[in-house]
């Protein structure tokens, strides 16, 4: 296998995915901002500011955790986790608000909007908006501030303006398209966070970029535990943050399998579910082109996903263009494996695991027992699962 280029282009695109898909008047403000990061890369001043609140304040780096538990009772695999869930606020949201509230400090922005849809990363944009002691404003479907109530309150504690979203379903597509209105409306005096490695450039790169910490970590790591890269990583896909912070790093390891694991809802025949890649088709949402789940006409179609942060329309970009390249294998979990997953791990481990990252563990599950006890599985411990207790323990009836 070739080495994969280095992506994206001056204009965003990943192959024949990405660019930039924005009413005009965003046009300026996402040009300034590619400007920006370009020096902000370049500028060990930053990059040392960046390294210094990800340590003292995220708490990076994250522990390799050996599932010693869990790979005994699988027989298979030994399995890593790259404990994400360990991080301030909860989950790796906080790497990439970090780097973005830094972002909007040198561009002299002063008011912070997101999206969020499981509230992890509305959250992690209340805490740093917080930090730099920025007036902040986070968009939330309803559906979803109603299964995720404790995160809606953790918002609010932390001095964010929480605004539930009612349109179409009230998840995170509304979530987004109504951040986008504000952002045009107050594009001066505003920075996006957008939470996610989607929408229009820079942000898939800039998003990933500032998530490859986890991938770099977890490399040094799995070669001072074993002494060789995984055979496996694993993550759940939503946008795609966790992951392509994960794959990145080992895209050019011709050794290492590399699985993103969708929502399957209640499955894909049912047609409720969230999985781009089966089912889904070339559109553009929300700024950039990429596979989404619509119908023959291009409309986009309803999403379903017992996690909040998987039930989105779309994934990001680079996401389509590795599938392509056959570079990454994507799957998925359904709502009732995802649920098992979350249970399997908590009482085996100890550890309560996110819904998003539960979809991940419920794939292991299936794979691990069929590698020889010598492989390396490595997957995204993304989220702790706070938020989504009293809706798995509706689920169980407990």
């Amino acid at each position: 296998m070739p080495a994969l280029p280095q992506l994206p282009d001056v204009h965003g695109h990943f192959g024949p995915y990405g660019g930039m898909f924005v009413p005009e008047t965003l046009m300026s403000a996402l040009n300034d901002l590619a400007v920006e990061y370009e020096r902000a890369k370049n500028d060990p001043i930053f990059q040392s500011e960046l390294d210094e609140l990800l340590r003292d304040f995220a708490g990076r780096p994250t522990p390799l955790y050996l599932a010693e538990r869990l790979t005994k009772n699988l027989g298979g695999a030994k399995i890593y986790l790259k404990r994400e869930d360990l991080l301030h606020t909860g989950a790796h949201k906080i790497n990439n608000a970090l780097g973005q509230i830094l972002l909007a400090r040198r561009m002299g922005k002063t008011r912070i909007i997101a999206e969020t849809g499981a509230g992890q990363h509305g959250v992690a944009t209340a805490t740093v908006a917080a930090h730099f002691g920025c007036e902040c404003v986070i968009y939330m479907g309803s559906v979803d501030m109603e299964r995720q109530a404790l995160n809606v309150a953790r918002m609010r504690f932390l001095g964010a303006t929480v605004v539930p979203v009612t349109a179409g379903q009230a998840t995170l597509k509304e979530a987004i398209n109504e951040a986008m209105r504000d952002w045009v409306t107050n594009v001066r005096t505003t920075h996006y966070i957008l939470g996610s490695a989607l929408g229009s450039h820079p942000y898939p790169m800039m998003v990933r970029d500032f998530h490859r910490v986890i991938g770099i970590e977890a490399r040094r790591q799995i070669q001072e535990r074993e002494g060789r890269l995984p055979d496996v990583l694993l993550a759940c896909v939503g946008g795609g943050s966790n992951a392509i912070g994960l794959f990145h790093p080992f895209l050019n390891d011709k050794s290492v399998r590399m699985i993103g694991v969708e929502a399957g809802g209640e499955g894909i025949r049912t047609g409720k579910h969230a999985a781009r890649f089966q089912g889904g088709r070339l559109g553009v949402l929300q700024g950039t082109k990429t596979f989404v789940l619509a119908n023959e006409d291009g409309q986009i179609e309803l999403t379903h996903s017992v996690s909040a942060g998987l039930d989105y329309a779309a994934v990001g970009p680079e996401h389509s263009y590795l599938r392509d390249q056959k570079r990454i294998e994507y799957d998925y979990a359904t709502d009732d494996e995802a649920l098992a997953a979350f249970r399997t791990l908590a009482e085996t481990e100890g550890i309560i695991p996110a819904l998003e990252t539960a979809h991940a563990i419920a794939h292991v599950i299936k794979i691990a027992p069929r590698m020889a006890p010598k492989g390396l599985i490595i997957v995204n411990c993304s989220g702790r699962g706070d938020k989504d207790v009293s809706q798995a323990a509706a689920h169980f009836s407990m």
